[in-house]
């Protein structure tokens, strides 16, 4: 079949399925542009929460078709290739994290939702980019805090509210893929451009960057600012999104090499035999769900 052909057939199956695609802002550009929603992992399964389909295709990796799963139980959350896996989240076990909370009796638990559900059932409350300084801060002041599985992130929130946290050392290997060099290299290149970038990346380019934002907050704010250059430090897929929401503005890739290869493993073809098969199915045990469940509706209450 030709492109068309594929676009069309898997048209006509969502509607004969009663299906909705969901589609992470990193996603390769043909993804993007057939996904009835895009956002970040969060907003996605909170937007498949409300959602009146009972078939939701996940256009993401695997911790984010969970988290849908988590929220959305009583739903069929299919995501196209289960191999599309998170490098950051696999950085930390179940039995990495109750190795730690024995040795810190008491700490709250903080982890980024970028995390394995089973991580997710043995914390206090989950967090995103754009809400870990809030979650934080929602921690009374003479209690520990464990946060993980990102240590960027979480050096990035110490900084912001001067707490003392016990962090975890995972990171995501995407967003170490870029240099200060690189970044001060494009200011000269594009004098007056704005870069952002995300928390996810080391202090050495957070320092470089005119602001620190989630991939929602990369969306608003170059919206609502009166700058028409951004240099775009996150995942090479957002700058799709950002020129889609923004043609009259130009947006330029922190390096190239930050690119996520599991973000990029769904293909039309993939959701094409997801519809047709409705498979394959990502489920989660009802036990870790209903203690997974508890730690992202806390985050969700924060906002």
């Amino acid at each position: 079949m030709s492109r068309i052909d594929i676009i069309n057939k898997i048209a006509a199956l969502k509607r004969e399925r009663g299906a909705v695609i969901l589609g992470h802002n990193y996603q390769p550009p043909e993804i993007q542009d057939i996904a009835d929603f895009l956002g970040d992992s969060l907003d996605l399964s909170r937007t498949a929460q409300k959602l009146p389909n009972g078939v939701i295709i996940f256009c993401g990796v695997h911790f984010m078709a969970e988290t849908a799963a988590i929220l959305s139980p009583e739903k069929t959350v299919i995501l196209p290739d289960p191999t599309a896996g998170c490098p950051m989240a696999d950085m930390i076990t179940a039995g990495d994290l109750t190795a730690l909370k024995r040795e810190h009796p008491g700490a709250a638990v903080v982890m980024y939702v970028n995390s394995t559900a089973e991580v997710k059932a043995l914390t206090d409350i989950c967090c995103t980019s754009a809400n870990a300084v809030k979650v934080v801060e929602s921690i009374p002041e003479d209690r520990e805090i464990i946060f993980g599985p990102d240590r960027f992130l979480g050096g990035w929130v110490a900084a912001q509210t001067g707490r003392d946290m016990i962090l975890w050392k995972g990171y995501c290997p995407s967003h170490q893929r870029v240099f200060a060099e690189q970044i001060r290299g494009l200011k000269k290149t594009h004098p007056g451009a704005v870069v952002m970038v995300h928390p996810e990346v080391n202090p050495a380019i957070a320092a470089e960057a005119d602001v620190v934002l989630g991939t929602g907050g990369m969306i608003r704010f170059a919206g609502e600012s009166e700058a028409t250059t951004f240099i775009v430090g996150t995942e090479v897929g957002m700058i799709h999104r950002l020129k889609k929401e923004y043609p009259e503005k130009e947006f330029i890739p922190a390096a190239a090499e930050m690119l996520c290869r599991n973000m990029k493993k769904i293909t039309l073809e993939k959701v094409l035999r997801s519809l047709e098969t409705l498979e394959p199915v990502i489920t989660v045990p009802a036990a870790t769900a209903a203690r997974a469940r508890g730690a992202i509706q806390r985050m969700i209450e924060i906002g």
